[in-house]
């Protein structure tokens, strides 16, 4: 029987203040390598600083944080960043919208902001090009980032997430913005994704349990920056859980792997 492999990531005590407010709290926080998660959360309550922190990007106030067996503070992020794929509203908002799609694609293997900071060659536009295809927007390869919409977006940047063989994927509210079409047609990619024992594992941040993709394993609810609950992801959606979470009585289906919450008529 052999061992379990190690983590992918690794949270232990992790707190985070800024000025005088505690953005996280004692978080523990573990995900395997064969495991998808869902982080769920109000406004507010620290999700997107926890993926910052888990991207390298944010060191926390105290805690050990380690991903991918390299531990903050004693690896060198700018390399270590090159095996985590990243899609969230931040990264957008640094990208130039002079980059094309495939450029902003290509860029994934160095952890760049810039096609120019590195070198790349045909071989390297193909297999971005690919990546968008199995996306469903291989169409728009030489399209301006800055010319796409919301849902085009979404899919280029979760196309560069996936694209440089990451041993982590991170997605920060990847559907915020996008209409009915898009949201499913991002659900679905993702439920491809986490149905594939080949892909890396992945942590998804959203505010909304109806876009959870089925096959995901796990969930992490937060609230004003402590775990409220984590593990499996039966045992944590659950509509009492939920509630507590909130702070509003909410009532829990799930049919077809998906899940729908809301609050009941009084």
């Amino acid at each position: 029987m052999t061992d379990r492999p190690p983590p992918a990531l690794r949270l232990a005590g992790v707190r985070l203040v800024r000025g005088d407010r505690v953005v996280l709290d004692a978080v523990d926080w573990v995900v395997h390598p064969d495991e998808r998660w869902v982080v769920l959360g109000p406004n507010g309550s620290g999700k997107t600083s926890l993926v910052r922190i888990a991207s390298l990007y944010l060191h926390p106030s105290a805690g050990e944080v380690e991903v991918l067996g390299g531990v903050l503070g004693r690896v060198d992020v700018r390399r270590h960043r090159r095996r985590i794929g990243l899609s969230s509203a931040a990264l957008a908002d640094r990208l130039r919208p002079g980059l094309t799609a495939a450029e902003v694609v290509m860029t994934a293997a160095n952890a760049a902001l810039e096609a120019w900071w590195h070198t790349y060659d045909d071989d390297d536009r193909a297999a971005a090009t690919a990546a968008l295809d199995r996306v469903g927007v291989g169409h728009l390869a030489a399209r301006t980032f800055g010319t796409l919409s919301s849902g085009e977006r979404s899919r280029v940047l979760l196309a560069r997430a996936y694209h440089a063989e990451p041993g982590l994927v991170l997605l920060d509210e990847p559907m915020a913005g996008l209409d009915l079409g898009g949201r499913e047609t991002l659900v679905a990619r993702l439920s491809t994704l986490a149905a594939d024992p080949a892909a890396p594992p992945a942590v998804l941040v959203t505010h909304h349990v109806d876009e959870i993709p089925p096959g995901f394993t796990h969930a992490l609810l937060l609230a004003a920056g402590r775990v409220a609950a984590a593990g499996p992801i039966d045992e944590v959606v659950t509509a009492t859980a939920l509630s507590a979470t909130f702070g509003v009585a909410l009532a829990l289906e799930r049919r077809h792997g998906r899940f729908l919450a809301w609050s009941p008529a009084p």
